[in-house]
């Protein structure tokens, strides 16, 4: 069975950096779209960042625009987050998403890895 499975998680300082990778595990995925979810301790699931197609449009939560930059590589079927100037509210359970049905806007997570930890302190 085809799933997603996210690494680079783990223990950084506030002001540090964290690179994300996600792809596919157990077979291929054609992801017309990515996505990047949180879900910090004792809040509910938050969107981060996606990313279309091409990588021609990108989106980001206000909470980490500036810093937080998500890329792919198509040949490698692969979606990146690369997390700048980390601070301590950005530490959660970070999950990738993609959209395989290739419809359009609204995009539809209808694929989702385990998540990974990023723990920000100092």
């Amino acid at each position: 069975q085809v799933q997603l499975e996210e690494s680079g998680g783990g223990l950084v300082r506030p002001g540090g950096s964290l690179r994300l990778s996600c792809g596919a595990s157990g077979g291929t995925v054609s992801a017309y779209a990515w996505g990047w979810f949180r879900q910090p301790p004792g809040k509910e699931r938050e969107f981060v960042a996606d990313i279309s197609w091409s990588g021609s449009t990108t989106d980001y939560s206000d909470s980490v625009k500036g810093r937080f930059i998500i890329s792919r590589d198509n040949n490698k079927n692969t979606v990146y987050l690369q997390m700048n100037s980390l601070e301590p509210q950005d530490m959660a359970v970070y999950y990738c998403a993609a959209d395989t049905a290739g419809l359009g806007l609204p995009y539809e997570w209808n694929l989702w890895g385990q998540g990974t930890q990023v723990t920000v302190s100092s």
